[in-house]
């Protein structure tokens, strides 16, 4: 049989794995001339089943009105209507009355995606520039704290420990943030962050050389036409996927939600070592390695656009400078990427109404944390119809 998997970003690299661990040769297909250069290149670095909170709220859809007329929301919303781009919405709306559901089922499906990237970076010893100290999440004022113990409810439910701990027990897992003041702190010990990038490349290093599976540079436009050489493909194309899907007459509501990130090389001792999260601001914080940290952000609805504005860029130095005045910035670059997103949050992974299709993909801003889960659910689903 021979399969292709087409999209060598966290999603497509993960497929291909639990292909070859059932015993398959796979056709690893990639448009750029290296695996994980799109959206998988520089993302916020986090493993993190406590960031699982979906964002369709009514609080959020209003946030997002508003960003037309401010030029410092961390949510940036193109005004020009494009149908794609209203379908999308309305379908984020509809979702809003889900919204607890969605969480935890994205919660349940985070922990044991993470377990599953453990037993693969043991089991194919992957060095990832791997930090497994958890993640705290802070919070400003009492009205994101009445909202996050809502939140730490469900967390709970889906079996989810995050605890909430004192200023002194912050300073202690953090002294980089001694005297910061909080209305409440968050910690989750099972959250982990490490490079995707670095992952990505050296999975699919080993799955060159060990598991007989070709790596094919070629831009794919048609899944019809793929379909005369390939018995089976596997859609794992991010914001590509939506056009791919619809060459075989199948509609995937993804829309591209551009991120933003600046990786500091050496920071210096002074920089955290313990991830973070400011739920305020939405900006993540993630420690790669002990010459690496990474802060990303923002989400900017504005099509298939990645141009990297500086003025999106701008917030996440002055949250860095005002989190951590002591560490060295000098060397800093900025990353955009388009996060492929589903109105309500919950990627795809099925099987196509053209039977010798899969999709895996939709994974928006966790792409990283959920890609192992959905990966090894899509090629069980696979094996066993």
């Amino acid at each position: 049989m021979k399969i292709a998997v087409i999209g060598a970003g966290i999603t497509g690299v993960t497929t291909t794995y639990f292909l070859t661990q059932k015993g398959f040769q796979v056709d690893l297909i990639e448009s750029r001339r290296y695996p994980a250069m799109a959206t998988s290149y520089a993302n916020g670095g986090q493993l993190s089943a406590s960031n699982s909170e979906a964002w369709n709220s009514w609080s959020n859809t209003f946030y997002g009105i508003k960003s037309l007329f401010s030029n410092n929301s961390s949510v940036i919303l193109n005004p020009k209507p494009t149908l794609s781009k209203i379908t999308w919405l309305m379908n984020f709306i509809s979702a809003i009355k889900h919204k607890n559901k969605i969480t935890q089922d994205i919660c349940k499906m985070a922990i044991d995606s993470i377990n599953l990237y453990k037993q693969i970076a043991k089991r194919e010893k992957i060095k990832f520039d791997l930090y497994d100290r958890g993640i705290l999440h802070f919070y400003f004022n009492k009205k994101q704290t009445e909202h996050a113990l809502d939140i730490n409810n469900l967390y709970k439910q889906a079996g989810l420990k995050r605890t909430r701990i004192t200023h002194n027990e912050l300073y202690t897992l953090e002294p980089s943030l001694t005297g910061k003041k909080f209305d409440s702190i968050f910690f989750t010990k099972s959250d982990k962050s490490g490079d995707i990038h670095s992952f990505c490349n050296n999975l699919v290093a080993k799955l060159l050389n060990e598991n007989k599976v070709k790596l094919i540079n070629k831009e794919v436009t048609d899944l019809r036409k793929e379909l005369k050489e390939y018995d089976k493909i596997f859609l794992c194309a991010g914001v590509g996927s939506r056009k791919l899907a619809k060459s075989i007459g199948e509609f995937l509501n993804i829309y591209p939600v551009k991120g933003y990130s600046i990786t500091v090389n050496n920071p210096g001792p002074n920089a955290p070592k313990v991830s973070l999260l400011d739920d305020e601001k939405k900006i993540v914080c993630s420690r790669l390695g002990e010459n690496r940290l990474r802060i990303a952000g923002l989400a900017e609805l504005n099509g298939y656009n990645l141009d990297i504005i500086q003025k999106r860029i701008r917030p996440l130095i002055i949250w860095c400078n005002k989190m951590f005045p002591d560490i060295n910035t000098k060397d800093i670059k900025p990353w955009a990427g388009l996060r492929p997103m589903t109105p309500n949050m919950l990627p795809i992974f099925k099987k196509s109404i053209e039977k010798r299709v899969w999709f895996n993909t939709g994974h928006g801003h966790l792409g990283w944390t959920l890609s192992a889960y959905t990966a090894n659910s899509v090629v069980n689903s696979f094996i066993t119809e």
